[in-house]
């Protein structure tokens, strides 16, 4: 699994475009968002699909289609209400 490129992460526009609007986070570069000095969120693609790394508590999610998507912005938005 490697981390995502710009042709990847064009896929995944949308979902960027969401995550860009959650409060206190920084995208370092695209697709890599930290929340203070520490990593939050980045993603990764294999065959199987594009996947999104989570942190604090680390999860992976698969978020190539709609449903894990929005997993990964609910699981998001609740990590950074703590």
């Amino acid at each position: 699994m490697r981390h995502a490129r710009g042709q990847d992460l064009d896929r995944i526009a949308g979902l960027l475009a969401q995550v860009r609007t959650l409060p206190g986070l920084i995208e370092k570069k695209r697709g890599v968002f930290c929340r203070k000095s520490k990593s939050f969120l980045h993603f990764h693609e294999d065959p199987k699909g594009m996947f999104a790394d989570l942190s604090d508590p680390d999860e992976r999610f698969d978020v190539t289609e709609a449903p894990g998507q929005a997993r990964l912005m609910q699981a998001a938005r609740q990590r950074l209400e703590t």
